[in-house]
């Protein structure tokens, strides 16, 4: 296969903005060529989170936030051409991940909802898209998610040595890729989520820069016991949780309401921490190689090599792959799948019957 530019969209659970990539790649090789971010707009972002809270929602509503998301997308896709010099029909496709509302893997009738009308996103830009990766995998009984996991095999899969990738979103997800063994992956549990949440609330800020909060406060041991005991925690893989479970409501229950700010900014840091470190020290002491917004909070950097001294701890950049490009390049690499009719999943990882072909693709024309 050639060489081609595609694109990757993702607005990850923690709502804080949209990331856009263009890429070149055959499937087997990935070279970031530019990379642009944008906000969230607070008004969209407040009627999404109201949405993952469980909130009613009118039919217009939903129709609406809809075709804004995509009408978001299509803004960011032609700020990205303009960054980077290329034209329009100079891409083979858009990979766009788009918003989750509700994720709900388990039950009698599991689903996955993402909304970002892919139909308006190919029309705005003129460019052939792809959307709604997780429902097919889902229709096979799989959980929809990680998805990732496929994408980090491709790109950062060593002959020698293990190493485990994880993804620091709103949700925490790892990839355990080890030479002579199929990949396995799945959710670890919040990720930034919480702490944006806490931070949020008490600041008014979307996160905690630098961690100049959580830095502030100490890890309280019995409220650290309480979140850990989370049944979700414990269930083997696969599989995938988000909003619907870790939420305002989940953490209150945990909350005695005496502690202070800073401390409870400081016991979830250590509870996405732990919990991450428990899947990794399953395993083989080697790399463990971060993603993401998580990436960012130098506290929980610190506190994943702390808890891993025999662990080589670093950032996905350290290998070679941009830590915050990455998820967004996943999703382009998935696009090319598609188009080529090649498997997008990975039945290890989310519990598919078998390999499938993702998503769903809007033609501009």
């Amino acid at each position: 296969m050639v060489m081609a530019h595609y694109i990757g969209i993702m607005s990850g659970t923690s709502l804080d903005g949209i990331d856009a990539v263009l890429v070149t790649t055959d499937g087997r090789h990935i070279e970031l060529k530019g990379r642009t971010s944008a906000p969230m707009a607070s008004d969209l972002r407040e009627r999404l989170l109201a949405i993952a809270g469980g909130g009613a929602v009118t039919a217009q509503q939903w129709g609406e936030l809809d075709a804004a998301l995509g009408r978001a997308y299509a803004d960011i896709t032609r700020q990205l051409l303009a960054d980077t010099g290329i034209s329009a029909a100079q891409v083979r496709a858009i990979g766009c991940h788009g918003q989750t509302v509700w994720h709900q893997p388990d039950g009698e009738l599991p689903f996955s909802l993402q909304l970002g009308d892919g139909n308006r996103l190919a029309a705005e830009t003129g460019i052939t898209t792809v959307t709604d990766f997780r429902r097919k995998d889902m229709a096979l009984g799989g959980q929809g998610a990680p998805l990732v996991p496929a994408f980090h095999q491709c790109v950062l899969a060593h002959s020698e040595r293990l190493r485990i990738v994880v993804n620091i979103g709103g949700i925490a997800n790892i990839s355990v890729l080890a030479p002579g063994h199929p990949v396995r992956g799945h959710d670890v549990g919040p990720g930034n989520m919480l702490l944006d949440l806490w931070c949020r609330r008490h600041t008014g800020a979307p996160f905690d820069r630098d961690a100049a909060l959580g830095r502030q406060g100490r890890v309280l041991p019995d409220l650290l016991a309480r979140l850990l005991s989370e049944p979700w925690l414990a269930l083997p893989a696969p599989k995938s949780t988000g909003r619907e479970l870790f939420n305002d409501a989940w953490l209150e229950r945990h909350l005695a309401g005496d502690e202070a700010i800073a401390d409870v900014q400081a016991t979830l840091t250590e509870f996405t921490a732990t919990a991450i470190v428990r899947q990794a020290q399953q395993w083989p002491a080697g790399e463990l190689l971060v993603c993401g917004g998580g990436g960012h909070n130098p506290l929980l950097m610190a506190r994943l090599t702390a808890l891993l001294p025999d662990w080589r701890v670093n950032t996905t950049n350290a290998a070679g792959v941009d830590m915050d490009a990455m998820e967004a390049m996943a999703f382009a690499w998935l696009a090319h799948q598609t188009l080529h009719h090649l498997p997008g999943n990975l039945p290890e990882v989310t519990g598919a019957r078998r390999p499938a072909v993702l998503g769903a693709v809007h033609f501009p024309d």
